[in-house]
């Protein structure tokens, strides 16, 4: 998994990227077919917006999330990206033939 890391009106500190690359290994874990993922983290008016495309088996997912707070931002993004990295998941599972009974 790459992840590639970028700020649009502000500055990504060492800390906030070891910070972004641990939470987001928690993705991983629920679905390891995860190609590359794009981070944007920038400086809005009322605080700090992170927004993510994550590129997986066949799809893209992308979410985004403000709060105050950059590191407040990336948790709100990655709740929002495992809610749609596990529906995608249980997508692909779902689709598999039943066995007769």
């Amino acid at each position: 998994m790459h992840i590639s890391l970028s700020g649009h009106h502000t500055h990504l500190s060492e800390r906030l990227k070891v910070y972004i690359e641990k939470r987001f290994a928690r993705l991983e874990r629920h679905f390891d077919h995860i190609s590359n993922i794009h981070v944007i983290v920038s400086q809005r008016k009322h605080g700090q917006q992170a927004e993510a495309t994550l590129h997986a088996s066949g799809t893209e997912i992308f979410a985004n999330a403000e709060a105050e707070d950059p590191f407040a931002a990336i948790d709100a993004l990655i709740d929002k990206l495992d809610r749609q990295v596990i529906k995608h998941k249980e997508k692909i599972s779902n689709h598999r033939v039943q066995p007769a009974i």
